[in-house]
């Protein structure tokens, strides 16, 4: 029986409050905020009511048993759409939710700014060696400034995988350091990519040429491992490698083997394998890294930006819409009679 009333489930992570604001304006929606603390029974008869969860994009801060898998989706029987809270969608079984007839949407371009920025900040930290003399300053008196002397990234060639709204931003911002941008992205033309500011060129041209190599392309089957051994051998010698894209995209035991033996200068990481990583990592031992605590797009103006690129994007699918972030466009035909089954009004093909 088609209802009226619109439930969207989310656990209590933290959010801009313009996500509560713009769902409140809505008289027939309805948004529930699970406790994470709270036994899983509590939050399950809210899941099986919801027709929308807005779902974390941060893998180790979500328990398991609520990533979007085909296990959670057999218990949502009117879920139509999974929500992520970010660019990200690692809590998310993408081919589930599509035999299961839910689309996927993500907030893809609402933290780009920030990441973009974050990215030139971690390439101007580790080739200047900024971080390194903050910690050498504190606990040593460093007579010799030669010591800690580092490098302009002006005139400098970087490599950007994965050219979409972080990878673009971050093409602009590097020539406005007069640096060459060089660009790999199967997805993306040769004339798109020059019109985003950079060269398209194969990736293994992107490692030999690039004095900096940074990642901006999603964590998927695709590019697990991607940058592996065999990708920071071919990077040239000196090179600096940048990540603030997702963990396991790089193999972090072969770069701590490539900066270990002096192969790359250094290396800025946002993004670990397991979310913060231990104490005792190797990487976080060695000078010439730079680590952050997945921070690239955690700013005020970004988490301001994804709430409300989520909240509008909610209640445009609930108002049978066609979403303009879109995952699985292949779902649309099952999606389409499902929407209309639950909702009582088929939704709008994209115009």
């Amino acid at each position: 029986m088609p209802v009226n009333r619109k439930i969207v489930v989310r656990f209590n992570f933290r959010n801009d409050p313009v996500l509560v604001e713009r769902l409140g304006r809505e008289d027939d929606i309805e948004l529930v905020t699970c406790d994470r603390a709270a036994p899983d029974a509590d939050a399950l008869p809210h899941f099986k009511a919801a027709h929308v969860y807005h779902i974390s994009s941060a893998k180790d801060e979500l328990g398991k048993q609520w990533f979007a898998t085909a296990e959670l989706l057999a218990q949502c029987p009117n879920l139509v759409c999974v929500s992520t809270s970010g660019a990200g969608f690692d809590t998310v079984d993408v081919d589930a939710c599509t035999k299961a007839g839910v689309i996927v949407v993500n907030q893809s371009g609402a933290n780009a700014q920030a990441v973009a920025e974050h990215t030139i900040g971690l390439m101007i930290g580790v080739s200047k060696r900024i971080t390194e003399s903050d910690r050498r300053m504190r606990r040593e008196l460093i007579v010799d400034r030669d010591e800690v002397m580092g490098r302009d990234i002006s005139g400098k060639t970087v490599g950007i995988i994965g050219i979409g709204n972080i990878g673009r931003r971050t093409a602009r911002l590097a020539n406005a350091f007069e640096m060459t941008a060089l660009a790999y992205d199967p997805y993306v033309s040769k004339d798109e990519i020059a019109r985003r500011g950079a060269q398209a060129v194969s990736l293994d041209e992107l490692l030999a040429r690039s004095d900096f190599v940074t990642v901006h392309c999603p964590r998927t089957k695709e590019t697990l491992d991607m940058i592996d051994k065999r990708a920071f051998s071919k990077m040239k010698k000196g090179a600096i490698f940048i990540t603030t894209a997702r963990g396991g995209i790089h193999n972090e035991p072969a770069l701590y083997d490539a900066l270990a033996s002096g192969h790359l200068r250094g290396a800025g990481l946002d993004v670990w394998d397991k979310e913060p990583p231990p104490l005792d990592h190797p990487l976080l031992k060695l000078a010439n890294v730079i680590a952050t605590y997945h921070t690239a797009g955690v700013t005020h103006e970004a988490r301001a930006a994804m709430a409300s690129f989520a909240a509008e994007q909610i209640v445009e699918v609930l108002r049978a819409k066609h979403p303009p972030r879109l995952i699985n466009p292949e779902v649309w035909p099952a999606y389409s009679k499902r929407f209309e089954a639950l909702i009582g009004v088929p939704p709008q093909n994209r115009v």
